[in-house]
């Protein structure tokens, strides 16, 4: 029996059917694809075919794969014009990348005018990221300006410090720091195989200031339409200036304990004034 589906994915759901319009792309959906409201298309980006992940993820064999409809880099989508989609959906994508910053850029140059990119990032005081130390914003500015590879080795080494066991090799199971020697030696065999880690980490304030940092750095070429931690993760929406999508009316919530008392109590002052009137009337 399949576990139930967290519940940040129903607030996920929300914030698309409010921002979503038009035809965009989802980068690495897997088994989780964004729910998406009727009136958006997405085509599925990932860097393997649907056959190579399942491959790739053997965990994942109870799970339905998300077809993959483009085959490519997640970072720098050269398969997609620039200015061709409404919309851009990377959901815990992007800790794994080695620029963040150079791949929000670029994600924004994909935009048309006025759409919009949906981020949900975890927030590493609520996963096996825990012990690491938040990623410094003048650390993701040297790597967009320098190059990731200054930086690539010493991330390897704090994964296989902080996150994965010596033991087990497990994620997350380590108590202690694992010795400096397998740490050496495991690192590097991850960096040689180009192993997919969370290359940075942040809490829900370091990633909005490096979101407000690329905002100054693209010359405020964007607005932050959605900033909130929901569970494990944070979730961001951003807008592409340009024009808006016509203003969708939402559906009516139903009504809640204290929208009835209302109700109710607003039935019985006026059955009081009725009575009042009539005694009036009558006297």
């Amino acid at each position: 029996m399949l576990p139930p589906l967290p519940v940040y994915l129903d607030a996920r759901a929300v914030f698309a059917d409010r921002y979503l319009f038009g035809s965009g792309i989802e980068i690495g959906p897997l088994h989780q694809p964004l729910a998406v409201p009727g009136h958006a298309r997405v085509s599925y980006v990932d860097r393997m075919t649907t056959p190579e992940l399942r491959r790739e993820y053997p965990e994942l064999a109870d799970w339905d794969l998300t077809e993959v409809d483009i085959v490519d880099d997640g970072e720098q989508l050269k398969a997609i014009a620039d200015e061709s989609q409404d919309f851009i959906i990377s959901n815990h994508f992007l800790e794994h990348t080695e620029d963040p910053i150079g791949t929000i850029e670029n994600h924004l140059s994909k935009l048309r005018p006025g759409g919009v990119l949906f981020y949900a990032v975890p927030d590493k005081r609520f996963t096996f990221d825990f012990r690491r130390p938040v990623t410094p914003l003048d650390h993701m500015v040297a790597d967009h300006e320098e190059g990731p590879e200054r930086s690539r080795a010493g991330h390897y080494r704090e994964w296989c410090r902080l996150v994965i066991d010596e033991e087990s090799d497990a994620v997350g199971s380590a108590e202690e720091a694992a010795s400096e020697e397998w740490v050496e030696r495991r690192a590097g065999e991850l960096e040689a195989m180009g192993y997919s880690i969370h290359m940075h980490v942040w809490t829900q304030a370091e990633f909005l200031e490096l979101i407000l940092a690329i905002r100054e750095r693209c010359g405020e070429s964007f607005d932050i339409e959605v900033a909130a931690r929901v569970g494990i993760e944070f979730i961001v929406v951003l807008r592409k200036l340009g024009p808006l999508p016509p203003p969708q009316v939402p559906p009516t919530p139903p009504p809640t304990g204290l929208d009835l008392w209302r109700a109710r109590a607003r039935t019985g002052v006026a059955k009081l004034r009725e009575a009042g009137r009539r005694r009036r009337e009558r006297s």
